[in-house]
């Protein structure tokens, strides 16, 4: 799933269309959040820490997507 995921934008791209399987009253809340930590790692140029943040945020989405009662 996350073997096409290299850059930001598509890691951006790819959260708000997983975060689809939620329930409508959840979605907003976490598209609001992925816009946040969006914007505040736009300055990050350490490839290194964008690959670390793009491995957690997949790790967490997948979490969320699949946790009871979702």
């Amino acid at each position: 799933m996350g073997k096409d995921i290299h850059t930001p934008i598509q890691l951006y791209r790819h959260l708000f269309r997983r975060l689809e399987r939620l329930p409508k009253s959840m979605q907003g809340h976490y598209k609001h959040q992925v816009r946040q930590q969006f914007r505040s790692h736009a300055d990050e140029i350490d490839s290194e820490r964008i690959q670390q943040i793009i491995k957690k945020s997949l790790e967490d989405c997948d979490w969320l997507i699949n946790k009871p009662g979702n």
